[in-house]
């Protein structure tokens, strides 16, 4: 004896899909000859199109971090130009001779 079941396993008649109008399909209002519409002829196109994005957000990072780090030793370097003349100014050793050895 077979148990009670939703009656689509049992019916072979329900096992096919259903028939779509005229220019309708099963994914909405897509009208190509098939799944694809061919927008994208070749692996390689398909390949550039899905890897591009992850490239340009790499060099825009990189543009970014590279700017910061040019910022960065171009402020460091007027700093201590400032504190330079500031030192001389005082009358004080450069910050290289004022600085006492390790010995």
């Amino acid at each position: 004896m077979r148990p009670a079941g939703d009656g689509i396993r049992e019916d072979p008649a329900l096992w096919t899909r259903p028939e779509w109008p005229e220019g309708a399909s099963a994914r909405g209002s897509h009208t190509g000859a098939g799944p694809y519409d061919g927008r994208v002829d070749s692996y390689w196109a398909a390949v550039v199109w899905s890897i591009l994005p992850t490239i340009v957000i790499c060099v825009v990072f990189w543009f970014i971090l590279r700017s910061i780090l040019r910022f960065d030793r171009t402020e460091r370097r007027a700093y201590a130009r400032i504190e330079a003349e500031e030192r001389a100014k005082r009358g004080l050793p450069p910050r290289d001779a004022a600085a006492p050895t390790a010995d």
